[in-house]
């Protein structure tokens, strides 16, 4: 196997969530993808083969638990296992999505905390790490006893948006919890931040209450870190613009686009989302209105530096 990178111990593998994402982070790294199979059995269990060997290697799984989630995390598990029993070093997961994040903590009675179950599936399975991007809590690192890194989109987010050379913009969170994320863009931009003041229903419904902080005459710029339905966003998107603003972009790291999410962007009042391909965008949801920025980068660098005993911190900047 051509490997370009240097190190024939480093092996990097892809599941079945992100072959394009995975294909690229090999190529930053230098090696070529390793040789596996996921099949099914006639009934829908899953089969995975290793074609090679990986005895005493540093294994990196690439595998987003996005939709459809139940499936992409059972392939991850049954491959971790895998890996384990055919002797191999160490068993790094790279997801550039965590699923199963929004449930991280009971807030109301009798709840599930399911972003705690996965990481202890993870762990059980025979993880040594995690690599992963914008968890929807930070404090989900802590429901880990193995190893995680976790890497920020706002960086290429902002990248993008300081390459377009906006006027008067103000960086808005869509919600109380999304300020530090707002507050970190606004940073980035030099620009003031603003919060929709929104309350839940229940579960992907949203209704705006009041907008803090001044967006009359601005180019508001909305960040979030996962839009699923698009309800919270667009509405944040029209209550901005009946407020004042004189256009609306939005972004995230995280593209779940469930349900009326296409019909929702393109009928609001957003002139762009911009996104990461942290998750794969099936052809019928790449819209005009939809950028897609690559993590390949960020990720391949922070494979180099865990492999190599580097610090990664600075990928955080």
């Amino acid at each position: 196997m051509a490997n370009r990178y240097g190190d024939s111990n480093l092996k990097i593998f892809s599941l079945n969530s992100n072959s394009a994402l995975a294909e690229e982070i090999a190529q930053v790294v230098g090696v070529d993808l390793g040789k596996c199979s996921v099949q099914r059995f006639s009934d829908g269990e899953i089969q995975i083969n290793i074609e090679e060997s990986i005895r005493g290697c540093d294994v990196y799984i690439i595998q987003s638990t996005s939709a459809p989630v139940n499936e992409h995390l059972m392939e991850l598990l049954i491959m971790v296992d895998a890996l384990k029993r055919a002797s191999s070093k160490t068993i790094n997961i790279v997801m550039p999505y965590y699923g199963y994040a929004r449930q991280d903590r009971k807030a109301r009675a009798r709840e599930p905390i399911t972003a705690k179950l996965v990481a202890n599936l993870l762990e059980t399975a025979g993880a040594d790490r995690v690599i992963t991007l914008d968890l929807h809590a930070p404090q989900i690192q802590g429901f880990f006893d193995i190893l995680i890194d976790h890497l920020m989109g706002v960086p290429i987010l902002g990248d993008y948006f300081e390459e377009k050379k906006l006027s008067d913009i103000v960086i808005v969170s869509p919600d109380h919890g999304g300020v530090t994320r707002a507050r970190k863009l606004a940073d980035r931009l030099k620009a003031p931040i603003a919060i929709i003041d929104k309350r839940r229903p229940r579960p992907n419904v949203a209704e705006v209450m009041n907008i803090v902080g001044h967006i009359e005459g601005k180019t508001a710029i909305l960040i979030d870190d996962i839009i699923d339905t698009a309800g919270t966003i667009t509405l944040a998107a029209n209550a901005l613009v009946e407020n004042g603003a004189k256009e609306v972009y939005a972004c995230c790291t995280h593209p779940v686009l469930s349900g009326p999410a296409i019909e929702r962007i393109e009928n609001s009042k957003i002139k762009e989302l911009v996104v990461t391909n942290s998750i794969s965008l099936p052809e019928e949801k790449k819209i005009d209105k939809i950028i897609e920025l690559s993590v390949a980068p960020l990720i391949g660098e922070a494979i180099i530096r865990v492999h190599e005993e580097q610090s990664v911190s600075m990928l955080f900047d």
